[in-house]
């Protein structure tokens, strides 16, 4: 009995997402299609492929044994796009890019642009949080990302490694001085990420091992926002070099301390049935030549 190959992606699909709903924002059909399209693989085959149609969705015995096949099928699939996609007119490629370093995103796409200058970039910036769960629902094709949890679901490449500095006003009594010791930001007023910032959550895990209390803590929900105010005179923060512009009116050192200084590295993400299509073979080509000039080494 010959197989439905768009019955076929919509399980994996599914299956890989577990829910019904970011599945079908993935292929860029509707919920009711997507449904119909399942019950008719299993009607045909006379299997059983989801426990349930509550999400999460879990797979049974079956949907186990088939998952792993279309796992191979489509990571096949999208090499063989690859193969015959290079002659493809630069302007219909499209990346929908996600990013928690906006400096990066910067980077990745003028490299892109200059390779394919009629490619369509779409580029939404966020906390490293917010970001894997943009890749998840499908809402990006492909996301710089710092350590984002690892799943076979998707294909990996480092791109930049970075440690937390010092941020302060030009005229700050420690502007002068060539490195900073992480005990003499004692009773500063420090400036903050959200709570579910990453570099807040390293922040305050490096006061807290290093035993630094500082004095009153502020909260903004932007680095923008924290650059200008620290460039005001309102206080020291904390960022990781690759947010660092140049700025007359700040001044960026590194921190020593008995403690490391926190460092994370980061990764282009993607789906790894996508990793071989044209477009995200040059992205993954241009991160691996950025990773050459990380601030850290990798």
């Amino acid at each position: 009995m010959a197989i439905n190959l768009q019955h076929l992606r919509s399980f994996h699909a599914v299956a890989l997402d577990g829910s019904i709903t970011r599945a079908a924002r993935r292929l860029s059909i509707s919920q009711p299609t997507l449904s119909q399209q399942l019950r008719a693989l299993e009607l045909r085959h006379k299997v059983t492929l989801f426990e349930s149609r509550k999400q999460p969705m879990q797979l049974t015995e079956a949907g186990k044994q088939l998952f792993g096949l279309t796992r191979q099928l489509f990571v096949v699939s999208g090499e063989i796009e690859g193969l015959f996609g290079d002659s493809s007119e630069p302007d219909s490629a499209e990346l929908r890019l996600g990013s928690d370093s906006p400096a990066y995103a910067a980077r990745l796409l003028s490299e892109l642009l200059f390779e394919q200058p009629k490619a369509r970039a779409h580029v939404r910036i966020g906390n490293a949080r917010e970001v894997a769960l943009w890749l998840k629902d499908a809402q990006i094709d492909a996301a710089i990302c710092s350590d984002p949890p690892v799943d076979d679901a998707y294909d990996y490449q480092l791109l930049y490694r970075d440690e937390l500095s010092l941020a302060m006003p030009s005229g700050h009594r420690l502007a002068n001085a060539e490195q900073v010791m992480l005990t003499e930001i004692a009773d500063e007023r420090l400036l903050l990420r959200e709570p579910t910032s990453r570099t807040r959550i390293s922040t305050e895990q490096w006061l807290i091992t290093g035993g630094v209390q500082p004095g009153v803590t502020v909260e903004f929900n932007s680095r923008e926002a924290i650059r200008e105010s620290i460039a005001l005179g309102l206080g020291v923060s904390f960022f990781y070099s690759a947010e660092c512009p140049p700025d007359r009116r700040i001044v960026y050192r590194r921190v020593t301390s008995l403690v490391p200084a926190p460092s994370f590295t980061g990764y282009v993400v993607c789906l790894l049935e996508r990793r071989r299509t044209p477009v995200m073979r040059l992205v993954f080509a241009i991160a691996e030549r950025l990773a050459r000039t990380s601030p850290l080494p990798l």
